[in-house]
């Protein structure tokens, strides 16, 4: 068996994600039939069959299973690899932090601030991205350290926790239930997140598009103006609540929803001081930190 080609494994993990060999050819950006043949090929070269196709539906076979297993985590490392060479290739070495915008608790200009104090820092740089991208900017070495929201996927990640608060859910001031004071996950049913995916999941998913389809709203500014008009709902951390009240907007307590957990997490294999630095810094300011559970559910929970 011939060694395998970066190229077939990213051509493999597409069409095993989408699970559909059409949509996995537009986000390769090429044909389908190329994609079709170099599935085949590599089938042949593995001499295992990696997908059962049907008119159907794609589906991948146990063997397909473990390649996508395998094969993320060798493209992971192949990226990771890459971007640590160019940064340790940097004249100016820098901390690269990666979050998304306002998901921090509060605790990011304090983290800061305790962080530049420490004798092992290195510039900071902000590497931001959507809900969930976070983890995955660590595992191939676009960031050094993270702040990520519980449950993550920490494949090849340490963590420490922060801090954990509600998680609210934001409604048109107009929606009917406005005029609750608590909800339930099954209030929600037929309601949707950023991204498109049900309410009723919990979670404040936003989705990558597909190729030819419109980008969905991904900054605050653009899901709350979304809210307001009722197209949909966003689950806030109650830190987020307090930090951007709008008259158009009613954010209320979910019984049923667990509490929103910030944790700071970095790859396993870090060495870095300055990544240490931020930890100690992170974990610092975090204990500290403190807002009681009443005023977190109160605070701008009116439109």
């Amino acid at each position: 068996m011939s060694d395998l080609e970066v190229r077939q494994l990213r051509y493999f993990v597409a069409v095993a994600e989408e699970l559909h060999f059409g949509r996995a050819a537009e986000r390769l950006g090429m044909a389908q039939p190329p994609l079709s043949r170099a599935i085949r090929i590599l089938e042949r070269q593995l001499d295992v069959t990696l997908f059962r196709r049907t008119t159907r539906q794609v589906e991948l076979t146990a063997a397909g299973k473990v390649l996508l297993r395998d094969a993320r985590r060798a493209l992971e490392a192949i990226s990771a690899a890459a971007h640590r060479v160019q940064e340790a290739g940097r004249s100016s070495p820098r901390l690269r932090i990666a979050l998304k915008a306002d998901i921090d608790g509060g605790l990011l200009p304090d983290v800061l601030d305790a962080y530049n104090a420490d004798d092992a820092s290195l510039p900071p740089e902000l590497v931001l991205g959507g809900f969930g991208e976070q983890p995955q900017a660590l595992r191939d070495g676009r960031a050094d350290v993270g702040l990520v929201l519980s449950p993550f996927d920490d494949r090849g990640l340490d963590s420490e926790p922060l801090l954990s608060e509600p998680l609210l859910v934001a409604v048109a001031a107009a929606d009917p239930l406005a005029a609750r004071s608590a909800l339930c996950l099954d209030d929600l049913a037929g309601r949707t997140v950023p991204g498109g995916a049900p309410a009723v999941h919990g979670r404040p998913v936003e989705q990558r598009p597909r190729p030819g389809t419109a980008r969905p709203a991904s900054n605050l500014s653009e899901i709350f103006s979304l809210v307001e008009t009722g197209s949909l709902v966003f689950f806030a951390p109650a830190s987020v609540a307090r930090r951007h009240p709008r008259p158009g907007i009613a954010y209320r307590p979910v019984g049923d929803l667990p509490d929103a957990t910030l944790s700071v997490a970095w790859p396993e294999d870090a060495r870095s001081a300055a990544v240490a630095a931020f930890v100690r810094a992170a974990c610092a300011v975090a204990a500290v930190r403190h807002v009681p559970a009443e005023e977190a559910l109160m605070q701008n929970t009116q439109p």
